[in-house]
């Protein structure tokens, strides 16, 4: 296919050649057969298409915001004759990225890395490849596509947190805090004892008693939820971030775990980290503010809000009967507040753990 500049040589010929056939004059039909013969060599470079075996990959496939990732290719001429000026354009989101390979002799193999962007959230589509051939003096080029679309996973970006406590009811919401013991600390019943029970477990009078030895059968308490409600109006990357750390650490100390972003979240129940960070990487901003998602969202356990308006974090005083504790993370300006509300002002994610540890 001829490009902008071979469309213009094919037309400046046309003309050359009618202007001097006209006048009678040979010296423009002269110029204009050399334009005619620099497009025919133009189209014989680029008519045959390269014998290529191409591979492209992304690693990693998922990665936390901000970052490296990297875009892997793997091109070698399968083909009978040495190739050089290959271009291999990739597409990146909406946008491509160009790359010149080097002369590529019989059976050569090149490869070539460059790094994908991922300052952003959210899914970036890699491709299809494309490889465009183009003459020397850019009169046409050959464009063939190579395997399909990879696809490149960007996730919030996390701090390492204490899962935040619940304040109260130790027995029959869980442990209140990091410290506290977990599993297996509610007194069911009794029973006898059998090989592999823990002897710290035994119930001495018990066994005296019945003759037989009797061990207290402890079941799991219920653990608290944790509930991370996000303003989908003031959806920052910061604001994402923050409630993608505050979530993962729930998670990771085997909490269930609730978010809740507008019409986005996390359903409720212990889910791994994974699955939060899939989700959050492709909230969304919204219309909807946090008033009606904090009058439907279920009470108990903890409740953190992150939000950049100081409005949403005065409205989170209405709830606070409902859940053991409740934090606001404001990531907007200006001072916020809320009688009953643990507020945590912040502008740097990695100033969360300090802000957030004696909460």
């Amino acid at each position: 296919m001829f490009t902008p500049l071979g469309w213009a040589t094919l037309a400046g010929s046309a003309a050359l050649y009618a202007a001097g056939f006209a006048l009678g004059y040979p010296e423009p039909v002269v110029l204009a057969t050399g334009g005619v013969l620099a497009l025919a060599a133009a189209l014989a470079w680029t008519a045959s298409a390269p014998d290529l075996e191409v591979r492209r990959e992304v690693t990693p496939l998922k990665v936390p915001r901000g970052e490296a990732a990297v875009a892997v290719l793997n091109v070698v001429n399968r083909g009978r004759r040495g190739l050089s000026g290959l271009r291999v354009q990739d597409r990146i989101g909406h946008s491509e990225h160009l790359i010149g390979l080097p002369r590529l002799p019989r059976n050569a193999a090149r490869t070539v890395s460059y790094p994908l962007p991922t300052d952003v959230r959210g899914e970036i589509p890699v491709g299809p490849l494309l490889l465009v051939r183009a003459d020397p003096f850019g009169l046409t080029r050959r464009v063939r596509r190579y395997g399909d679309s990879r696809t490149l996973l960007v996730r919030p970006r996390t701090v390492a947190l204490p899962v935040p406590p619940s304040g109260k009811a130790h027995h029959l919401e869980g442990p209140t805090s990091d410290n506290a013991p977990s599993g297996t600390v509610t007194f069911h019943t009794l029973r006898e004892y059998v090989v592999g029970d823990d002897l710290r477990h035994v119930h001495w009078r018990s066994s005296a008693r019945t003759g037989t030895l009797m061990v207290r059968q402890l079941i799991d308490a219920s653990l608290p939820t944790t509930t991370v409600v996000l303003d989908p109006r003031e959806l920052t990357e910061l604001a994402v971030d923050v409630a993608a750390s505050v979530a993962v650490a729930a998670a990771r100390a085997g909490f269930p775990v609730r978010v809740l972003a507008g019409d986005a979240g996390v359903p409720d129940g212990k889910v791994d980290t994974d699955a939060i960070l899939d989700r959050l990487a492709e909230v969304r901003p919204g219309t909807s503010g946090v008033a009606e998602t904090l009058r439907m969202a279920r009470g108990g356990g903890s409740l953190v809000l992150v939000t950049g308006d100081a409005a949403e974090v005065a409205r989170a005083a209405g709830v606070r009967r409902r859940f053991d504790r409740v934090i606001c993370v404001h990531t907007g300006t200006g001072p916020a507040g809320a009688p009953g509300v643990t507020v945590i002002p912040l502008t740097d994610l990695d100033a969360l753990p300090l802000a957030w540890s004696p909460r």
